[in-house]
């Protein structure tokens, strides 16, 4: 939908029009070549054609369910979740992805080899979850991590205070 907007502006329109969406196989390549968002190539399955269960041209085994955030006026991510790669998929993406030296590495040999066992990836966000019933701004006013002073200094200048 809305071929002509940029991709965040999409959500944004259709998250006015409906209050939650799931946007599936984030990381394929859209029809303009490009994807939605770029996606880890080691990590949730997007090339997973599914197009028999959907009726449409439609790829990947991931997806992020978005909701409105009354406090931004804008999309809010609750959740990314998806099917992990197998050795086949984490293949194709790689190459898809441009990024095939990554099947040198530990954890992708392990993938390759059968070392690891397979999972699905996923749940509610718990701090994106807070920042929409809290109705905080900033993923600080819920979660203590390490922000940069800068960033900190922006927050307060807009009464959004991180909590530290």
């Amino acid at each position: 939908m809305y071929p002509d907007l940029p991709r965040k502006r999409r959500e944004t329109i259709i998250l006015q029009k409906y209050p939650a969406v799931f946007i599936i196989g984030i990381g394929w390549p859209l029809k303009d070549g490009y994807p939605h968002e770029m996606r880890a190539a080691d990590y949730d399955d997007w090339v997973t054609d599914t197009s028999k269960e959907t009726a449409a041209d439609t790829h990947g085994l991931n997806g992020d369910i978005l909701v409105w955030n009354h406090v931004t006026n804008r999309r809010h991510e609750l959740t990314s979740m998806g099917i992990r790669v197998t050795a086949e998929t984490l293949k194709k993406q790689l190459e898809l992805s441009r990024q095939l030296d990554f099947l040198k590495l530990p954890y992708h040999q392990a993938i390759l080899n059968n070392q690891i066992p397979l999972s699905i990836g996923g749940g509610i966000g718990q701090s994106r979850t807070l920042m929409l019933l809290l109705r905080k701004a900033h993923l600080g006013e819920v979660s203590v991590t390490v922000w940069p002073k800068v960033l900190k200094e922006m927050c307060a200048k807009k009464n959004i205070f991180v909590l530290e």
